[in-house]
């Protein structure tokens, strides 16, 4: 074996005995931390909150990987949108064109060369989050990117043009309210009138 390839196993030796080391300090210290709180399940993070954290990070990593990179001080309405048209490549949900034969049905017989995009629920559900998030790491109501005004009339665009492609209604779930209560029987009064 030539010195250069022998030094370069003994250095991917040494980076992966590091990396191993490095992982068992890791998983030690998380497991210590847990069993020193009991383990108990107050310590686990919600549903909503592990996906508002993965939501975060994935809207942070959008912004490292911007053309030129973006700090978040400089993140606007505009940027969120291109953030929400971006996510649209990976969207499931069929949007029908107004030329396609099936535009309006919700349950077309046959499958059409419509684009796949975000449904409009999901993107409301995302931006929610998002602006939760921002504001739990430090960002201010007023200068919330994702409360902006041109992001609300965008939602409210997809919502419209995907209800009508795909002959759904998103109307407003009405509140049920709890019936009223019964009067109580009303009281016979006796009058004692004189004779």
């Amino acid at each position: 074996m030539d010195p250069i390839h022998g030094f370069m196993s003994t250095a991917n030796i040494s980076h992966n005995t590091n990396l191993m080391m490095a992982a068992a300090a890791v998983t030690t210290s998380s497991s210590s931390s847990s069993s020193s709180s009991g383990g108990s399940a107050t310590n686990q993070l919600s549903r909503y909150e592990n996906q508002k954290r993965r939501d975060w990070n994935t809207f942070g990593q959008y912004l490292r990987n911007h053309r030129p990179p973006l700090s978040l001080s400089r993140c606007s309405g505009a940027h969120v949108l291109e953030f929400l048209r971006y996510l649209d490549q990976f969207g499931k949900t069929k949007v029908h064109t107004q030329l396609c034969p099936f535009f309006g049905h919700p349950n077309p017989p046959a499958p059409c060369a419509c684009p796949l995009r975000q449904a409009w629920g999901s993107l409301d559900a995302l931006i929610g989050r998002l602006r939760a998030a921002f504001e739990e790491n430090g960002g201010s109501p007023e200068t919330n990117p994702f409360g902006a005004r041109a992001v609300r009339l965008y939602l409210r665009e997809v919502r419209d043009s995907q209800a009508k492609a795909r002959g759904i209604s998103y109307e407003k779930k009405k509140r049920k309210r709890p019936p009223p209560a019964p009067l109580p029987p009303p009281h016979s009064v006796i009058s004692s009138s004189p004779n």
